[in-house]
């Protein structure tokens, strides 16, 4: 996922997005305790795509104030 093709989103849908995103950090961070985990690399790509949404969630609040 790209900035530039979260920038085409709208806040509802980045709000949904960031939830999900968390939802499936959550379950990664558990299947790592539980030894289940089959691709940990998979734990980094989804921080930063929370990243990602964050930011650009952020970037609409500010253009918003102005």
């Amino acid at each position: 996922m790209k900035a530039s093709e979260l920038r085409e989103s709208s806040v509802e849908e980045l709000e949904i997005k960031l939830k999900d995103l968390k939802e499936e950090l959550f379950n990664l961070r558990f299947q790592l305790a539980i030894n289940q985990l089959e691709n940990p690399t998979r734990i980094k790509a989804v921080k930063k795509d929370i990243a990602r949404v964050s930011t650009v969630l952020r970037e609409l609040e500010l253009a918003g104030e102005e």
